[in-house]
């Protein structure tokens, strides 16, 4: 009897014990946006409202970045551990040498468009011979239109190119350009509409440009086996699921997170949005990094295109 007993009480304070005992600390993990926070963003904030984040035992840090450019190479200096960045922007970051690659797909689609004013004089590509068109980034910007003017039988020569900066909506809606490269058709359509004007959008992938992933996530090379990288997947793929079963549920979530936000241009996007996340965050279409490195090269943005293991290699 005293044996059971003592046994019995034994088994009480073990599990007194245990039940004291503090919880392990979650894994900490320093993820850097690509821009403010926007819908763009919203499988990271709701696997951080929702709680995807701690169940797959991460204590996430979600860090808007003052330079837009800065996060990729903080990564890559081993000053954070995972960057939003985009597709075409891997090629050129590879190429300067930097040990990134992407290990997972936010938006699977490209966002950025060709964009002139719907009343305006440009009804289709081969309008904008003789006009002005508004951009803000050399490079891949110059590349997508080239492709997209040559689709028609037009050149760049065709053409003048005008830097707007980043003001590109107010640019055209001024009638400073006839149209502007490299607006986000989930956001700037909107904003023009908003300005009283309408807006259409002619889109790279249906005039000649390869499709491409326009957020993807990236990591250091070196750090691939990092069992935190699967984790982060898995819970931003419960995220993206959980907005597309429960979209206004979501956006109640992320707006509460980020009040400022609550408006109709955001809310707006945030519907033109949710149908272009990666439904898998940890799948690869190889075919479509080959193909748009070609396109790179092509525009003589790379010289040499890298086998897609040097890009994007599966995880361990």
């Amino acid at each position: 009897m005293f044996k059971n007993l003592a046994a019995r009480t034994g088994g009480l304070i073990l599990a007194l014990a245990l039940s004291l005992a503090p919880a392990a600390a979650a894994d900490k993990l320093t993820v850097l946006l690509d821009w403010y926070v926007n819908p763009d963003h919203a499988p990271l904030i709701i696997a951080q409202e929702q709680g995807f984040f701690k169940a797959h035992d991460l204590d996430v840090e979600l860090v808007a970045p003052a330079d837009p450019s800065a996060p990729p190479r903080l990564v890559a200096a081993g000053q954070a551990d995972i960057a939003v960045s985009y597709q075409p922007s891997l090629y050129l970051q590879v190429k300067e040498g930097l040990p990134l690659v992407r290990f997972g797909t936010l938006i699977s689609t490209p966002l950025t468009a060709l964009v002139v004013l719907k009343d305006g004089p440009i009804k289709t590509i081969a309008d904008l011979k003789g006009k002005t068109v508004g951009y803000s980034v050399a490079g891949l910007e110059d590349a997508l239109l080239g492709t997209m003017l040559a689709s028609v039988g037009l050149k760049p020569s065709d053409v003048t190119m005008i830097n707007v900066n980043f003001a590109l909506s107010p640019a055209l809606v001024a009638g400073k350009v006839d149209a502007v490269i490299g607006a986000y058709r989930n956001f700037e359509l909107t904003q023009i509409r908003l300005e009283g004007k309408e807006g259409r959008a002619f889109f790279p992938e249906e005039h000649g440009v390869p499709v491409f992933d326009e957020l993807i996530y990236v990591a250091h090379q070196d750090k691939l086996a990092d069992p935190r990288l699967k984790r982060f997947l898995a819970a931003v793929e419960d995220a993206t699921i959980y907005i597309l079963n429960h979209p206004e549920e979501a956006w109640g979530l992320f707006v509460k997170a980020n009040p400022k936000l609550d408006d109709e241009l955001n809310r707006t996007a945030w519907t033109d949005t949710l149908r272009r996340f990666a439904h898998a965050p940890a799948g690869l279409d190889a075919g479509r990094y080959a193909r748009f490195g070609e396109f790179m090269k092509g525009h003589g943005l790379i010289e040499t295109v890298e086998p897609v293991s040097v890009y994007a290699p599966p995880l361990p």
